[in-house]
């Protein structure tokens, strides 16, 4: 097993680590959780970095990284939901975007067609990683000049997530027409 399937591993690891950090009355859990969470995300950027730089993509890799992320991204905001700092319409908005697009993956890979990651749809994953971490903060350090920064980024997420859902739907309509 290459180094980039390890970190893919390794973040789905990180997933039940975060939670119970994250969930139960530990000193600076939430801090720590963001810690972990922080580190969990970075593993995404380096496991995809390190697999192309490489050559060293794998299908087991192409399968597990999407899965991965989409675990530690769910489970950070059902709980958040479930610690009442996250509207839970939010996130079925956002987990309903990953089902489509997941679907929509699955069946043009069944005709043989790939669809890559967008720049909408890394832009969607950055700004939810972002707004996640800045919740897990508390705003930490805009709350100290009162400037809704993790409210802010929540926003562009729940935005860029309909916006790349589209596009994709859009770019990617002929597979639905087969």
């Amino acid at each position: 097993m290459n180094l980039a399937n390890k970190l893919t591993i390794a973040r789905i690891f990180l997933v039940p680590l975060f939670m119970v950090v994250l969930l139960n009355k530990i000193p600076y859990g939430m801090y720590i959780a963001a810690g972990i969470f922080t580190i969990a995300a970075i593993t995404d950027t380096l496991d995809g970095y390190i697999a192309r730089s490489r050559n060293q993509v794998t299908k087991f890799g192409k399968f597990m990284d999407p899965l991965a992320d989409k675990l530690l991204v769910t489970a950070a905001l059902v709980c958040l939901v479930q610690m009442h700092k996250l509207p839970a319409w939010i996130v079925v908005v956002i987990i309903s975007r990953e089902y489509t697009i997941s679907i929509l993956r699955a069946v043009a890979a069944s005709e043989g067609i790939v669809i890559a990651a967008s720049w909408w749809g890394k832009a969607k994953t950055l700004t939810q990683i972002i707004a996640i971490i800045a919740i897990l903060l508390e705003n930490y350090p805009f709350s100290l000049i009162n400037f809704p920064f993790s409210t802010i980024m929540l926003w562009v997420a729940v935005i860029l997530t309909i916006v790349s859902g589209i596009d994709y739907l859009y770019l990617n309509r002929h597979v639905l027409k087969q």
